[in-house]
């Protein structure tokens, strides 16, 4: 039995449409047979006739075997969709060998008729909307080949293909888009039981040992203090991560950049981020933080070990912008442009070598008395 509020994941989201593309198949192949035998002896080969709907059944039966597949590592559904597509205008094509020009004038389907838009339907699924709509220009550019001309029936079967192939191509993108989003949920609340967890062993054992570090180094003074103060730290850095938890690597290669900064915390540094993800590459998020983290040592060195900082971490229309803040002195102008004349490249051109990287800019506020802002940009970085 699933617990209450246990997120369900689809390992296979699309198993639905597949198996519903499998009935459809079967079913358009019993309403073809049928129509041929109907129009067997008007036919101008009913022995090509017999064949083509063998070839039919034969392919339905493979094409079956394989959709109903289990989806897994060796998974073959999106080359067989292909070759079904492959097959069907085939199918499709042999219609002059087999059906009279009298047939046709009298609108009688071609060879294959409503069974071949089930190859639509399978590349739809197989490779989403593009999928559909290419495979419907295909199909429909051989029924109209095969029947050598377009009237107001074939138009209106070329229509159908289309909206078919729009239509499940979109349904099968929002229901992998859906099962990557649950699967994504269930990994967090997943993490978050297990850090809850953590959480209750940790605070009877580590996190009281290092409060009580902390105070009693407050209480002795001297060289105890300092212990004090990176317990302390410890202590601020170990409850966020118990709370936050690790920026971990999703399946599409994206880590969150808000829950990264937040492991930054301690008493001197401040994060504000917001409270929902934010998913960029791995990459990226790797080298802000080093950017951050570079900013953040650069005022431990020039304000003070003391001095506080901020972090603020936004969205905006166009990407990502972060802010590192402190209240210190600020940088003299012309200072940074004399160090890199004097050959010492330093924290600045290695922050703005970074973000350049990324395609991003690097922003510098600061003056005599005002403190030192850096301001970093990523233009079209939210996932």
């Amino acid at each position: 039995m699933t617990r209450p509020g246990t997120l369900i994941v689809v390992d296979h989201p699309l198993e639905p449409l597949w198996r519903g593309a499998v009935v459809y198949r079967v079913l358009t192949l019993l309403t073809v047979i049928g129509v041929s035998v109907f129009h067997m002896r008007e036919y101008a080969s009913p022995i090509g006739a017999g064949v083509v709907l063998a070839v039919m059944a034969a392919w339905t039966a493979v094409v079956a075997r394989v959709y109903l597949g289990d989806g897994g590592s060796r998974d073959l559904r999106g080359p067989f969709a292909l070759a079904d597509l492959v097959v069907s205008a085939g199918i499709m094509l042999t219609t002059p060998l087999i059906v009279t020009d009298a047939q046709l004038d009298a609108h009688a389907p071609g060879m294959g008729s409503i069974w071949t838009s089930g190859a639509v339907l399978s590349c739809a699924i197989a490779f989403r909307v593009p999928g559909g709509i290419a495979s419907a220009a295909l199909i429909s550019a051989a029924l109209v080949l095969g029947k050598s001309r377009a009237t107001l029936t074939e138009l209106s079967d070329i229509q159908i293909l289309v909206l078919a192939g729009l239509t499940v191509g979109f349904a099968s993108l929002v229901l992998d888009r859906a099962a990557e989003r649950l699967r994504r949920a269930a990994a967090e609340e997943a993490a978050a039981a297990e850090r809850e967890r953590l959480a209750r062993v940790v605070h009877d054992g580590v996190l009281q040992v290092l409060a009580h570090v902390k105070r009693r180094g407050a209480e002795l003074g001297g060289g105890a203090a300092e212990l004090g103060e990176l317990a302390g730290e410890q202590e601020v850095a170990l409850r966020t991560l118990l709370t936050s938890g690790d920026a971990q690597v999703d399946e599409a290669g994206h880590r969150d950049l808000a829950a990264t900064l937040r492991a930054l915390s301690s008493p001197r540094v401040t994060v504000s981020a917001p409270a929902h993800s934010v998913e960029l590459p791995a990459g990226t998020v790797t080298e802000l933080d080093a950017v951050v983290r570079a900013a953040l040592g650069n005022v431990e060195r020039h304000v003070g070990a003391d001095a506080p900082a901020w972090v603020f971490v936004e969205q905006v229309d166009d990407g990502i912008e972060i802010s590192v803040r402190d209240d210190g002195p600020g940088i003299p102008d012309g200072r940074l442009a004399e160090a890199e004349a004097q050959g010492r490249i330093g924290v600045a051109r290695s922050m703005r070598g970074r973000v350049a990287d990324l395609g991003g800019t690097v922003a510098l506020d600061t003056g005599p008395g005002r403190g030192t802002e850096w301001i970093i940009r990523i233009p079209g970085a939210t996932a």
